[in-house]
């Protein structure tokens, strides 16, 4: 399993992976992707569905998918003294300094589960 978590922008085959993350959205409409590796858990388990919303308000604490390293994260952003970092709900990963919320491609809104009671909305 992945340790980075949510995409690999590799397994699209397109060039236009930032607008809507090549899913044939528009750059500012929410999209849903599914959660790979553990590195969310508990809150979020590998396989579950996130819906990501490039414009929503980026905040401490916040869920998000970022881009690093030409690689797509999802994690939650901490801000702390004016920095940045991505930083997984497992200790046993390392913490990531970003730029900025530059680097954030969208705050996950919700979480869906296979039953009701694992739907989830974080606003």
């Amino acid at each position: 399993m992945s340790d980075y978590g949510v995409f690999d922008p590799g397994t699209m085959g397109s060039d236009s992976v930032d607008a809507g993350m090549g899913g044939g959205c528009a750059a500012s409409e929410p999209f849903a992707l599914r959660v790979l590796g553990d590195s969310m858990a508990p809150e979020f388990e590998h396989g579950v569905i996130i819906v990501v919303d490039p414009s929503g308000v980026v905040a401490d604490g916040s869920y998000v998918v970022a881009k690093h390293e030409e690689e797509y994260l999802f994690r939650q952003i901490r801000i702390e003294d004016g920095r940045y970092y991505l930083v997984a709900l497992q200790e046993d990963h390392r913490k990531i300094e970003i730029d900025g919320i530059g680097a954030v491609v969208g705050v996950v809104v919700q979480r869906a589960g296979r039953r009701r009671s694992q739907h989830k909305h974080y606003l």
